[in-house]
């Protein structure tokens, strides 16, 4: 009894010692990676950049490595307004599958106009998307405007 007791605290306190991180305005992965089923491209329009991770099963190595490789660096796509997207069910026919139509594996980057920036048919390192989104006009607008200077 005494045990169950103390299993029950704990979980008590994890829950709510969560729910106080949650309130810390941190996005979190989950809020960060999302799957194409719960998602639309209209909606992230002038708002964020989805980059959508492609795969004919969540198993391809391909995608694994490349959602690895987000997951390390996810502030850094944060800090740009990204917003992942991964569809790895072709059967499901999803909008954004449907209007992207990938082969297998590939990631797109989508501006926040709506333009493709970017289709890759290997995984890419966060290092070298973040640089293809800083060379962008609207971002580099974005940075002046964080840092006040107007050029």
């Amino acid at each position: 009894m005494k045990r169950c007791i103390t299993l029950v605290s704990i979980g008590f306190f994890t829950l709510t010692a969560g729910l106080g991180a949650a309130q810390g305005a941190e996005p979190t992965e989950a809020e960060t990676i999302r799957p194409a089923d719960e998602a639309t491209l209209e909606e992230f329009l002038w708002i964020k950049r989805p980059l959508v991770v492609f795969a004919d099963n969540p198993a391809d190595p391909r995608y694994v490595q490349q959602m690895q490789l987000i997951t390390e660096r996810l502030d850094a796509l944060e800090e740009r307004d990204v917003i992942v997207i991964t569809d790895t069910d072709p059967s499901a026919r999803s909008p954004i599958r449907r209007k992207l139509r990938p082969r297998g594996f590939m990631f797109t980057l989508i501006a926040k106009d709506g333009t493709v920036i970017i289709r890759k048919p290997a995984p890419w390192d966060v290092r070298e998307i973040s640089r293809s989104i800083d060379k962008q006009p609207l971002r580099q607008q974005e940075v002046r405007d964080q840092h006040g200077t107007l050029q």
